[in-house]
């Protein structure tokens, strides 16, 4: 496989990861959240700690939307730890403000998941962007080389279109 295929960009507003020819479109999902007082330090802007958890949760909705949810990796007895995390911050986000964070898994012909996360204002302004990778392991034996019959279920329904509603 072609190491420039798999590896990041840095510093983007947009694609963090390159996109294989004929690969499927990558599927994504939002969620619409607001930054509450718990999540800011004292001039009421939002902690860069919590973006990754505001990430967690887009992730969260994306898997359960196409049947790949921590449930569903627990019943598969299969794990999918996150082994690289990057954001870029490019405006603060701020008290009581409202913000969409949008998920999108990209195509990978690996044993891993490839995300990218986009952090929007209402009003359209990109306040961050970043990546997540995950790799595959089984906790009685550790990571796997291989891809799982789930993401194998998952790269087949993808390819033939289930998803079509979550392609952006």
């Amino acid at each position: 496989m072609n190491d420039s295929v798999s590896r990041p960009m840095r510093r983007s507003k947009g694609n963090y990861f390159q996109r294989l020819p004929d690969a499927p479109l990558p599927l994504s999902a939002s969620v619409r959240l607001r930054a509450a007082f718990g999540a800011v330090d004292a001039m009421a802007v939002v902690w860069h700690g919590r973006y990754s958890q505001y990430c967690e949760e887009a992730y969260a909705a994306l898997t359960r939307s196409c049947g790949i949810s921590y449930h569903d990796f627990f019943m598969a007895q299969l794990r999918a730890p996150v082994v690289q995390v990057h954001l870029d911050y490019f405006e603060s986000l701020r008290l009581e403000e409202e913000f969409v964070v949008t998920a999108r898994l990209v195509w990978c012909e690996g044993a891993r998941m490839n995300v990218e996360y986009m952090i929007t204002k209402i009003d359209g302004v990109i306040a961050a962007t970043g990546y997540t990778v995950h790799m595959f392991t089984d906790p009685a034996s550790g990571p796997l080389l291989i891809v799982p019959p789930l993401i194998e279920t998952l790269r087949r329904r993808w390819q033939q279109g289930d998803f079509a509603c979550l392609m952006s």
